[in-house]
């Protein structure tokens, strides 16, 4: 068989022939290139580096090389499309972009790259092509003119998508400078600011800069860009350093060291009116085309009423969240024995107030009740129906009734009010020396019992109706008791912090009860944790937590003697007395032992003559600031003695006029089915 060379006629072909691959993409202008993901070196062969006119020695295996010949805005979209590229899936892109060769000259560049994945789906591997593009867009602009629209459309509407989305200023400008905002626009800094009177505020500085305290609030009449833009509502654009430095030498040295080449201050107009500016740094950049102009100043309008919509929701939030924490107690009582912390946090997603709410109050005798609850609804109905329950709570409690008889009196006043609200509500009345804990549940949520070893669970409460429900008989709160040992703590909190949206409650108190463990020691720090626990998912409603925590030591157990009288048992006057005598003498109280003798003996007296019923009598001695002996006497009347004068010597009521003489201070509780009569006298230590 001959070969082609043999054949007669014909001619030889060069030596060099066929041309190698190499030769091949040289002469077409076409470079390839490998781009290792996992170690983010990228090899350019020697018709690739022709391609970006570099040399060799000019390139080093690292992406970041080619910046030098990538303008910055080319640069962004370049990446976006390969990252989008990846993360939907794809094994290829490609598409058009601008480098800037050496003599400073633009010149269209494509490339087209083939994505590898390993097993799990990961791109690990590109492998693709660069190649001049020039003379191929030339003879077509509509190639160009498609590129630069699908450009401007993506950037608007992705950029718009997102504002509608952002709720608060700080959102807005996250947007701005994500890759979604001004990053598609090759922005490589942003500042923003707002008018405040006569002066500008600066919100935003830009991730490039740093703060400039001079900078902070600028007068509208100075001469900044922000300044000028405001005043006359109208952009301006700046097109090199040269024309920075002259226009605006007092910005220039703090814009200088940024290595912008260009700059586009736009007004932030709403309602007819200049809120702020905003300001755009480039790099690489030298004019802005009329189409590009016109890009900006429709975002512009777009992130004015973003923002304008922004601050008005901060400043409703914030009216909101004023009114709440108004009608919350302002400081919380120092109840020795008892540490207490409370927290409060407001829902973030939301404007409307919340009915969250808690309370701490000092009870006769040293005692404290600690309140949580939560009223129906998020607006100002719900504040003020909240405001007006925590107030009546208080009162009852305060008078000293029982715990029962608290809870069922404010459910009946808050279904006498004007109102179509319920409440739920937990109420914990704690005596602190001996840790005596007697809870009430209207409709609430279980507390939970941290022990001293740091584990928690849940204490379940015997509950009655939520309070302000219509009931046809007698209202039944009923009592759990239980002690509070040294070092144990009781949580109380609102729904907020448990429920979710789609998951169940008891999850979330359980979830609650084992991270509580990870929490800090100290009691105050713990509330606002807890508050803070559940961040990631916040914003649903707003939470309350009130934390009870049994100090050591703090109030020793000095003493606490109890005797019931039967009703019209006179002869057990003799018993009570000498219960007195025995327990000032045991408690070194000798010196006070005939007066509150006499006046427990008079209260006594009182009680079996002026009601049907019997009375219990109780001494105990208080510890605190002073050492105090208290005498009290509780009966089932619900009239509570009135002082007489000497004059009034035949009139009930003389018994107390003695009380009145010997005791330091006394006073008279509500019980609910009853009162309580007392007395303290202060008794040093012999």
């Amino acid at each position: 068989m001959e070969t082609r060379a043999a054949v007669s006629g014909a001619v030889a072909p060069p030596e060099d022939w066929p041309a190698s691959a190499d030769t091949t993409l040289m002469l077409n202008r076409m470079g390839s290139f490998d781009w290792d993901l996992d170690s983010g070196l990228m090899h350019l062969d020697e018709p690739a580096l022709a391609v970006f006119d570099l040399r060799p020695d000019e390139y080093d295996s690292d992406p970041g090389t080619l910046r030098c010949r990538v303008p910055s805005t080319e640069g962004a979209r370049l990446d976006g499309l390969v990252a989008q590229a990846m993360k939907d899936g794809k094994t290829s892109y490609g598409a058009y972009f601008r480098i800037r060769r050496r003599d400073g000259t633009l010149r269209w560049t494509h490339t087209q790259g083939h994505i590898q994945r390993d097993d799990a789906g990961r791109p690990h591997r590109v492998i693709g092509i660069v190649r001049d593009a020039t003379e191929e867009l030339s003879h077509s602009t509509d190639r160009l003119t498609l590129d630069a629209r699908r450009q401007e459309t993506s950037v608007v509407e992705e950029t718009t998508a997102a504002l509608a989305a952002a709720r608060t200023v700080s959102d807005v400008i996250d947007v701005l400078e994500s890759s979604r905002g001004m990053g598609r626009m090759g922005a490589v800094s942003l500042m923003m600011g707002f008018v405040e009177g006569k002066h500008i505020r600066l919100v935003a500085e830009g991730r490039t800069s740093s703060f400039v305290p001079e900078l902070e609030f600028t007068r509208i009449d100075g001469d900044f860009p922000m300044s000028e833009v405001v005043r006359t509502m109208t952009s301006r654009f700046i097109e090199s350093r040269q024309e920075f430095a002259n226009r605006y030498p007092r910005l220039w040295p703090y814009i200088a060291p940024l290595n912008a080449s260009a700059a586009a201050y736009l007004p932030l107009i709403a309602q007819g009116r200049a809120i702020g500016a905003i300001g755009l740094l480039f790099r690489d950049k030298h004019s802005f085309p009329p189409g590009e102009r016109a890009l900006l100043t429709a975002l512009t309008s777009s992130i004015a009423q973003s923002l304008q919509r922004a601050k008005m929701f901060e400043q409703e939030l914030e009216l909101a969240e004023s009114l709440q924490r108004a009608m919350l107690p302002h400081t919380i009582p120092s109840i020795p024995g008892i540490e207490t912390a409370v927290s409060y946090r407001p829902a973030r997603q939301v404007r409307d107030i919340g009915g969250d709410w808690y309370d701490v109050i000092p009870l006769p005798g040293g005692r404290v009740a600690a309140v949580i609850g939560d009223v129906q609804g998020h607006d100002t109905h719900a504040a003020a129906v909240m405001g007006q329950l925590r107030i009546v709570l208080r009162a009852y409690a305060a008078e000293g009734h029982a715990a029962s008889t608290v809870m069922a009196r404010a459910s009946a006043f808050l279904h006498d009010l004007d109102t179509d609200r319920f409440a739920t509500c937990l109420y914990a009345e704690v005596d602190p020396t001996t840790g005596w804990l007697r809870l009430v549940r209207a409709g609430h949520l279980d507390p939970l019992l941290q022990r001293t070893d740091g584990t928690c669970r849940l204490f379940p409460v015997t509950g009655g109706l939520p309070l302000g429900l219509p009931n046809l008989g007698p209202l039944d709160y009923p009592v759990t008791a239980m002690e509070l040992e040294v070092g144990e703590t009781l949580l109380m909190f609102t729904d907020g912090l448990v429920e979710r949206p789609g998951a169940d409650v008891d999850d979330g108190i359980q979830n609650l009860a084992e991270s509580i463990g990870r929490g800090p020691a100290d009691l105050r720090k713990l509330a606002d944790w807890l508050c803070e626990l559940p961040e990631e998912r916040s914003g649903v409603d707003d939470m309350a937590v009130v934390l009870l925590r049994r100090e050591r030591a703090v109030i020793p157990q000095l003493g606490r003697r109890l005797q019931s009288v039967a009703p019209g048992d006179m002869e057990a006057l003799a018993g009570i007395r000498r219960l007195v005598r025995e327990a000032a003498h045991a408690w070194n109280a000798d010196a006070r032992g005939d007066d509150v003798e006499l006046a427990a003996h008079e209260l006594t007296v009182n009680a079996l003559t002026h009601t049907e019923g019997g009375a219990v009598v109780t001494i105990r001695l208080l510890g605190g600031a002073e050492r105090r002996l208290r005498v009290e006497v509780e009966d089932r009347s619900s009239e509570h003695p009135e002082l007489r004068t000497a004059r009034d010597a035949r009139l009930p009521g003389r018994g107390l006029l003695l009380v009145d003489q010997l005791a330091d201070v006394w006073g008279v509780e509500s019980r609910g089915d009853g009162k309580r009569v007392w007395c303290e006298f202060v008794c040093p230590a012999e």
